[in-house]
C-alpha cells in the first residue's frame, strides 16, 4: 500500500484529504506542523508528501529544503 504523509495545519482540510486518500487505498499519516511533519517523513519514507507552505514551527519551504538534502 503506498504511503502518503500529509503536512497541513487546517483540520478540515486534513480530515477531507485523509478520508479521500484512504478511500483510494493509500496509507496516510498526517502532521499539523513542519517540525513534526519532517520527523514523520524521515521515519516513514513515504511515497508522496503533500505539504502546506504556511505551517507553524517550520514552514513548508524549510521542510522541502530539508527533504531535498
Amino acid at each position: 500500500m503506498p504511503k502518503v504523509v500529509l503536512i497541513e495545519d487546517e483540520r478540515l482540510i486534513v480530515e477531507s484529504l485523509v478520508r479521500t486518500l484512504r478511500g483510494l487505498g493509500y496509507e496516510v499519516r498526517d502532521a499539523a506542523d513542519g517540525t513534526t511533519g519532517l520527523a514523520l517523513i524521515l521515519a516513514e519514507a513515504p511515497d508522496l508528501v503533500i505539504l502546506d507552505i504556511m505551517l507553524p514551527r517550520l514552514n513548508g519551504w524549510e521542510v522541502c529544503k530539508a527533504i531535498r538534502r
